[in-house]
């Protein structure tokens, strides 16, 4: 199915646009004469490739929380959330306020874009179901949010080494490629035996003026080769991950904060406790921790209790399972799951802390050590020539 923008009259002679999803242009206009319009324009409508923010689609269903909270029906609360809109939730939404005028639920409206997560579609669709529309519009806000903090502190913390990483490499590359070359230049009209450590910075310098291109072009290709064998085996890699020191703990910790907080916010809003396993499947945003939380929905689906299902497959943290255990025992699991993913999320920035101050005096020594040997190189030279 395509988008279709159209304007049509109607028989009092108004007119009428809007969008439509149809097979074709004859089929979009084939449902408006059926609707008693009168088609004057249909056309493609072009689909934003662009994927709008998390913080962008976190202001989206806040503005509908309110509207809905406020007693606003639906369709109007998204044309009023549509004039407030960035730019590529815009036409995205005018779709969704489309399919809802024509009787689909919000959330199979906004299942169809293929643009919102399993779990802001799952919560919608929770709300739908009777536990409140307006409240799980909210808590689909809420957990954007989040999503959308957690990810800016971990660009936060990792802009000052790819900055280094990019100046070095820079500087490296201003030395090999035009210093080097002028001091080989000095060097070679002298007629001197120059050390071995001079000898073979010349050398790796003449390379990579010579074949710079050609390094670079397979680098590229091995490394396109790499993402797409990491990609057809992505579980493998995502388990091999998890079995690294520092990252892997970090990874299963952001894993387990967002499984956990999807799965306490799908349960706290009625869903089913295998519906919202599978959601939180999906979540998680690691192949391996993913399948780890399928084995504990098939566990649970046998009839084993939900903590001790995660706990035999190592889908989450120990910190979160043990919160999870409580809350099972005290019938507050939703509430202490969402504590668990913040305690997740909490270590998860310890973790990357640590990572970052490891990685950036790593930085700071490699392109130190580099400069180093470059300096030295050059001043053998210098020492070694003969009046």
């Amino acid at each position: 199915m395509t988008a279709f923008r159209y304007e049509a009259a109607r028989s009092d002679g108004g007119l009428v646009r809007g969008l439509l999803d149809a097979a074709s242009e004859p089929a979009a206009a084939a449902v408006l004469s059926a609707r008693g319009l009168y088609p004057i324009l249909v056309e493609s409508s072009p689909v934003s490739v662009r994927r709008p923010s998390r913080r962008a689609q976190a202001t989206v269903f806040e503005s509908l929380a309110a509207f809905v909270d406020a007693g606003v029906p639906l369709e109007k609360a998204l044309q009023a959330t549509e004039r407030v809109a960035a730019d590529p939730l815009r036409d995205v939404l005018a779709r969704v306020a489309q399919r809802v005028r024509e009787g689909s639920s919000l959330g199979v409206a906004l299942a169809a874009e293929r643009l919102f997560s399993p779990v802001t579609v799952g919560l919608v669709r929770a709300g739908e179901r009777g536990v409140g529309l307006g409240a799980a519009l909210g808590q689909a806000a809420a957990q954007l949010e989040r999503e959308a903090e957690t990810e800016s502190r971990i660009r936060t913390a990792l802009t000052y080494p790819a900055l280094l990483a990019v100046v070095g490499s820079g500087a490296i590359a201003l030395i090999v490629l035009f210093v080097i070359p002028r001091f080989a230049a000095l060097l070679g009209d002298l007629g001197q035996t120059l050390p071995t450590a001079t000898r073979i910075l010349l050398v790796l310098s003449d390379a990579a003026r010579s074949y710079g291109l050609v390094l670079g072009a397979a680098g590229v290709g091995l490394a396109i080769i790499a993402v797409r064998a990491i990609n057809e085996h992505r579980p493998a890699w995502h388990a091999w991950l998890l079995r690294l020191p520092i990252v892997g703990a970090l990874r299963l910790a952001l894993a387990s904060a967002r499984a956990s907080r999807t799965l306490g916010a799908l349960l706290g809003s009625g869903t089913p406790a295998l519906a919202a396993l599978e959601i939180a499947r999906e979540a998680a945003g690691d192949a391996a921790v993913a399948t780890r939380i399928a084995a504990a929905r098939s566990r649970v689906a046998e009839g084993q209790g939900l903590t001790a299902a995660l706990e035999a497959t190592g889908a989450l943290t120990s910190s979160a399972l043990q919160l999870a255990a409580i809350g099972e025992g005290s019938g507050r699991l939703p509430n202490l799951l969402a504590k668990a993913a913040d305690l997740d999320d909490a270590e998860a920035e310890r973790r990357l802390k640590t990572l970052v101050s490891l990685l950036e005096p790593g930085l700071i020594l490699l392109f130190a050590g580099l400069v180093a040997f470059v300096a030295a190189a050059l001043l053998q030279a210098v020492y070694a020539l003969r009046p």
